[in-house]
């Protein structure tokens, strides 16, 4: 048995990572949907104590969180011993943004002598690269909209809200918020096209200073045909910092649509 356990969510991500790592240990959650394959352990999220002890009986030091979990809703009455003690700076960081929580997540699991990885530590390739990866070659000013949407997204990372932007024409037609990229898309497609200027491009990127371990920002075709519906001319995400969750059907989804996706340094 590996000394890895995945801590699982729903999507495909948690699958790519326990088809890289079969021996690895596969921890999904109660009332949380998911697609992992068996053998899992099933645990409760109120019950932390009993998942740190677990993983420790089976030889766990390194753990890796992937896929969607949400904020579970928490009963007092239903915790034990180990939640009952991180309870009071979970309430406080659950009041915060999505990143204090996350922050908190791993440092709960460091004291309990964890090491936590990103996913992008145990598949490396998934991550997007510098440069066009496809479609036609993005003009001067679909870049300029592109950093735009990343001046933006710079400025609001302080305050925590979101990891994608839509700007065409300089207009910023939307900013991603806990609803996610898809909410975003959407809002962005339902514009009325007097209040549009032009296509303009979707920008995905991660908060300044964003714990790449536990959220980095990810795309897959689903993102792509969002993106299409919501008329924009391509997409430009920061290269190394963005996951692209199944290689081969965004490249078809690219095609289909006749959108561009570029990484860039940011």
């Amino acid at each position: 048995m590996s000394d890895l356990a995945i801590l699982s969510g729903g999507g495909a991500l948690p699958v790519m990572l326990a088809q890289a790592e079969p021996d690895a240990v596969r921890v999904v959650f109660e009332g949380v949907a998911h697609e992992m394959p068996e053998p899992v352990q099933l645990h409760s999220i109120a019950k932390m104590g009993g998942i740190w002890q677990a993983l420790k009986d089976a030889g766990v030091t390194r753990v890796v969180f992937a896929g969607g979990l949400g904020r579970p809703a928490l009963n007092p009455a239903d915790m034990d011993a180990g939640m009952m003690s991180i309870a009071p700076r979970l309430m406080a960081a659950m009041q915060q943004g999505d990143d204090a929580l996350l922050r908190l997540i791993v440092a709960v699991f460091e004291e309990q002598g964890f090491e936590v990885i990103g996913a992008h530590e145990v598949l490396p390739e998934i991550c997007m690269q510098e440069g066009l990866f496809f479609g036609p070659e993005p003009d001067a000013a679909l870049m300029e909209d592109a950093k735009k949407a990343q001046d933006i997204l710079l400025a609001l990372s302080p305050l925590d809200v979101g990891q994608g932007a839509v700007v065409a024409a300089g207009l910023c037609l939307g900013i991603e918020t806990l609803q996610g990229s898809d909410a975003l898309l959407r809002f962005v497609a339902e514009t009325p096209a007097h209040l549009r200027r032009g296509k303009g491009v979707f920008v995905k990127m991660p908060k300044a200073d964003q714990d790449l371990r536990m959220d980095m920002p990810a795309i897959g075709p689903d993102t792509v045909h969002s993106a299409a519906k919501a008329g924009v001319a391509g997409l430009v995400v920061a290269a190394h910092k963005v996951l692209m969750i199944d290689r081969e059907a965004t490249r078809q989804a690219l095609e289909d649509s006749g959108l561009f996706l570029v990484g860039q340094v940011v």
